[in-house]
């Protein structure tokens, strides 16, 4: 050989291996960066080229997909009770991508996660077309449907968890959408995308997980686990030494109760809990201090935002460095403390759980049926308080149930805990205020369930909106469906 045939075959055989050094780099180590790059409109259509696999509660698909055989997306997403199921699912559409658990577990769904390469590959060897795989809650329908018609056209949001499992039974926000109304890629979808967003009700906010509230009187039940877990008080028949009305420390401003008939001067803890007492609990925080409140707080999964449902809820809030004044506000739920109704529910929970807080979660399992690629492990987060402190904030609120303000919660056949708040806001206190309710209940056959309530306002008059005329009753009917009562 020549030797300018020589160099041309050496120059050649460089760019064959440089070609070769360059594929293997894009496909190999770059091949997730160029497959999740937001500009790659491959990615979109190929999650359209065949049907998703599908959102399961109680053994039921909520989620469908609809050939529709498009230039480029061959499926379309659609909901079987889409605004019901919305806070749960959320969206996957042509235009607007995907949120919560259809984006969340896209891979599953899509049938793109590498644990599916099995089942693909044995698909495509038998000519079975190809499908995304399934994602299995642990949504009860029954107590799904209960919270998010016992809202109804209310604005608001209800959480029920199991206790012992932390599995999340119910997950409602409301005013709610139909995911399927912008599936596609329709004129009408994006009318419909635009008129959700310009809604001044939000109603694609997931006021569960994402919306943060004062928790008003429903706090008093951490005001109450930081006295008894330091050793304030003994037992819920411990009287206090309270005034009424109670002047907020270093302030002239006396903080009064929502009636001067209420029996909240000395009163005992339990009675204190039982009509709700302002003067007793606030005074209560000032002396534990913030620090003992917010570490106290922090147990139960305030301040944290390492949580995953496997959707990220927003951090519920407990201040650091209020002056004393602030700190008896913040310890009736007032002030600058924040809750998610999700954060709510895991409070009444480690409570009906004798102490133990369990990791909240809405995925049980991965995977289609006869390949299931993960199941969820159970995991406890924290020891929010001791057993006998849980045991008795139990006592507190399966009192306020049978005799103060959470009556409208019984459950005949069942014991059933209760907390109210209703959470004053805006510019001087002028909002209609929030209306809670936190309860847990236990049937005779060993089923539990932790619910949380927030109603933002009512058509009431002002005096009349309180958690246990406008919350409690929702907890009740979605505690019934989670018992079978």
């Amino acid at each position: 050989m020549n030797k300018p045939i020589r160099r041309v075959s050496i120059f050649c055989l460089v760019l064959i291996l440089a070609l070769m050094l360059r594929v293997n780099w894009v496909q190999g180590v770059q091949a997730s960066a160029w497959a999740n790059n937001p500009h790659n409109d491959r990615t979109k259509y190929d999650r359209y080229a065949y049907p998703r696999g599908n959102i399961i509660a109680g053994g039921q698909a909520v989620t469908r997909s609809d050939f529709v055989n498009g230039l480029r997306y061959k499926y379309k997403r659609s909901w079987v009770d889409g605004p019901m199921y919305a806070p749960v699912t959320g969206y996957s559409s042509q235009t607007y991508d995907a949120s919560q658990l259809e984006k969340l577990e896209d891979g599953i769904l899509s049938g793109a996660d590498s644990r599916l390469f099995f089942r693909n590959t044995l698909d495509m060897l038998t000519g079975k077309p190809k499908q995304g795989g399934d994602v299995v809650t642990t949504i009860d329908p029954k107590v799904q449907k209960a919270g998010f018609e016992g809202l109804g056209d209310k604005k608001g949001a209800a959480v029920a968890l199991d206790p012992r499992t932390g599995a999340i039974l119910g997950l409602v926000s409301t005013p709610s959408y139909d995911p399927g109304t912008f599936s596609g890629g329709t004129k009408d979808d994006e009318n419909a995308w635009k008129a959700l967003n310009d809604d001044p009700n939000k109603p694609l906010l997931n006021r569960a997980l994402r919306e943060t509230y004062p928790p008003g009187s429903t706090f008093k039940l951490v005001t109450a686990a930081t006295a008894f877990e330091n050793g304030k008080y003994q037992k819920p028949t411990d009287t206090t030494d309270t005034p009424n009305p109670y002047v907020l420390p270093g302030t002239s401003t006396a903080l009064r109760n929502a009636s001067t008939t209420e029996p909240c001067e000395n009163a005992t803890v339990q009675v204190a809990m039982d009509y709700s007492c302002n003067t007793v609990f606030g005074k209560m925080g000032a002396e534990l201090g913030g620090d003992k409140l917010r570490a106290q707080a922090e147990k139960f999964g305030f301040n944290s935002d390492q949580l995953r449902i496997p959707i990220a809820p927003t951090p519920s809030y407990f201040p650091k460095d209020s002056k004393p004044d602030g700190t008896a506000m913040d310890a009736i739920g007032q002030h600058d403390t924040r809750a998610t109704p999700l954060q709510m529910a895991m409070v009444a929970a480690a409570i009906a759980n004798n102490g133990s807080l369990m990791e909240p979660y809405l995925v049980a399992q991965e995977g289609s049926a006869g390949n299931v690629i993960s199941t969820h492990t159970e995991h406890q987060l924290s020891q929010a308080v001791s057993p006998a402190t849980a045991q008795k904030l139990q006592q507190l609120m399966e009192s306020v149930v049978q005799n103060g303000t959470g009556t409208k919660a019984k459950i005949p056949g069942a014991t059933v805990g209760g907390k109210t708040g209703t959470a004053q806001h805006g510019q001087d206190n002028a909002g209609l205020p929030f209306a809670w309710f936190v309860s847990y209940a236990k049937g005779q056959d060993g089923k539990q369930v932790a619910v949380a309530v927030v109603v933002e306002d009512g058509d009431s008059e002002r005096n009349e909106i309180s958690g246990g005329s406008l919350a409690a009753p929702i907890a009740k009917a979605m505690m019934q469906a989670a018992l079978g009562k």
